[in-house]
Parts: structure tokens; C-alpha cells; sequence
């Protein structure tokens, strides 16, 4: 637990301030994010999270939206991939990493955000710096519309085969518009209609599938925002990840990542834990 509302308060101003690098102050290598990426697949493999290039004077461990204890937390429990998928934001100096495990003593569908630590003059980063932060969001059985297996059987099929640089890759800022846009539809009513969305798109909720995307949306009525907002976007792959907290329908730990193919919505993927 966080120790008291002003220790909370500034964890989030940290988040929140990490997530709004601009691109003048943080530069990365792509392949180097997502072999950090990987290296974090192999931890949790493995359980033994002590391997990875952890800042020793600069780290946050988070859970569900709540500071933990790596040495305890999920990264500790020896877990195997069925499937797993990474993205890099190159800007940010952070990845996106998403994996479902359907075996062992609890099935997870994760994901997780780690972000990179500045370098000592602040102008670039490197992906060989220190990681000052895993960000995970968990859900297992008990969660929203959870069933690993469903989900799986869902999302295996996807394609997320890189957009040609000649092709119609979509610009960070419009990523990062459908991500807050769709965050934003259940407390503002003209939020959904300035979505892209695909006649052929696919809306995984949990184990729950919705095509087209676009069907069944909310449109407004909450007066509470879904906030502290964390980003990773890939405009390599086009995509957008956010983990936030979903007040609107009770203050849950959540993510949710949106994809963009030729100017139009393709996947939407959300986890969500029922309990703050």
C-alpha cells in the first residue's frame, strides 16, 4: 500500500510526468526496447526478476495500480506464455508488453508497461540506461468478462505485422487521440463519434468480442473521469496502450490498447480488474 493521500499523490504526478517526455528530451532504439521487453518475458518465465537492469536508486514497482514489492509481486510467480506481443515507443522510452497464461495455479491475462531512466543530462535516453519502472495491470478469475482461454482463442489470431513507412502509419498524436477518446466516451457523449473506427474492426473486453468495434459504445453518463493516464505508443505498428484507473465504473486498474490500420480502428483490447 502507498503510505498516505500526499505519497499517492505524488507517485501520480511522477506517472503522469514520465508519460509527457517530449520528443526533443528522450530518444531510444526500438530494438533495444523490445529486447528489454523480451528480457522481461524471460523473468516472469522464470520467476526470478533480480536479472533484470534495475535502477538502484531511481525504481517503482507497480501492481494494479498500487506500488508493490517485486520480490513479492507477480514477477516473483514462475508463469508461461501462451502468446505474448510487444510495442515500442521510441519517444518515451518505454514498452508495452501483453501476455496471456492459461496454465499454472491461476490463469493471467497482463499487461505491462516499463519505462526507461532519462540520462544525467536529460536531452536523450537510452534503452541500456536503468529500467525506473514495471507497471502492471493484472486480471485473473473474478475480473471483467475474464476467461483467459476465450481471450487467447480471440487475440492469437491477430495480425500486428509492422505498417510500411511508405504506408499510412498514424501519427503519435492521433494515436494518442483514439486513447483518450475511447477512455473519455462514458463521461463525454460526442467522444465515440470522433473515433476512426473500422467496418471489419474487433473489440476484446476480457473474454468478451464485439465486431465491429463500433457497435454498443457508451456515450457519456459517468461524471467521473478515467484517469492517471500512462501511455506507450507505437507508431511503427500503430497503437496506442493506456493504463489508467477506470473510474467511471469504480476506480479500477485498467488498460487499454487500441490499434490503427490505414487511418481506422482494427483491435481494441482492454484488461480490467474488478477491485481497486
Amino acid at each position: 500500500m502507498l503510505g498516505g493521500l500526499t505519497t499517492t499523490k505524488a507517485l501520480w504526478g511522477l506517472l503522469l510526468a514520465t508519460c509527457h517526455i517530449s520528443r526533443a528530451t528522450a530518444q531510444c532504439s526500438r530494438d533495444e526496447l523490445l529486447a528489454t521487453a523480451n528480457s522481461y518475458l524471460e523473468a516472469q518465465v522464470s520467476g526470478k526478476p533480480a536479472g533484470l537492469p534495475i535502477s538502484a536508486t531511481n525504481f517503482t514497482y507497480m501492481e494494479n495500480n498500487k506500488k508493490a514489492d517485486l520480490a513479492k509481486g507477480l514477477l516473483s510467480q514462475p508463469l508461461q506464455p501462451d502468446m505474448n506481443r510487444s510495442t515500442a515507443d521510441t519517444v518515451a522510452c518505454a514498452s508495452y508488453t501483453m501476455f496471456i497464461s492459461t496454465t499454472g495455479a491461476k490463469p493471467y491475462v497482463v499487461g505491462t508497461q516499463i519505462r526507461h531512466q532519462p540520462s544525467a543530462n536529460g536531452t536523450s535516453n537510452s534503452t541500456g540506461s536503468a529500467i525506473s519502472m514495471i507497471d502492471t495491470v493484472r486480471a485473473t478469475t473474478g475480473d471483467l468478462f475474464f476467461n483467459a482461454r476465450q481471450t487467447l482463442s480471440y487475440i492469437q489470431k491477430e495480425d500486428w505485422s509492422p505498417i510500411s513507412e511508405t504506408g499510412r502509419r498514424p501519427s503519435r498524436d492521433a494515436l494518442r487521440h483514439a486513447g483518450d477518446a475511447y477512455l473519455d466516451m462514458w463521461t463525454n457523449a460526442t467522444a465515440a463519434g470522433s473515433i476512426p473506427w473500422g467496418t471489419d474492426c474487433e473489440r476484446v473486453e476480457g473474454s468478451m468480442l464485439t465486431r465491429p468495434c463500433g457497435q454498443t459504445l457508451p456515450r457519456g453518463g459517468s461524471a467521473k473521469v478515467n484517469g492517471n493516464r500512462r501511455y506507450v505508443i507505437d507508431e511503427v505498428v500503430g497503437s496506442v496502450d493506456v493504463l489508467c484507473e477506470f473510474s467511471s465504473l469504480g476506480a479500477w486498474p485498467d488498460s487499454h490498447e487500441i490499434r490503427i490500420v490505414d487511418g481506422q480502428v482494427k483491435y481494441v483490447h482492454t484488461i480490467t480488474v474488478m477491485r481497486s
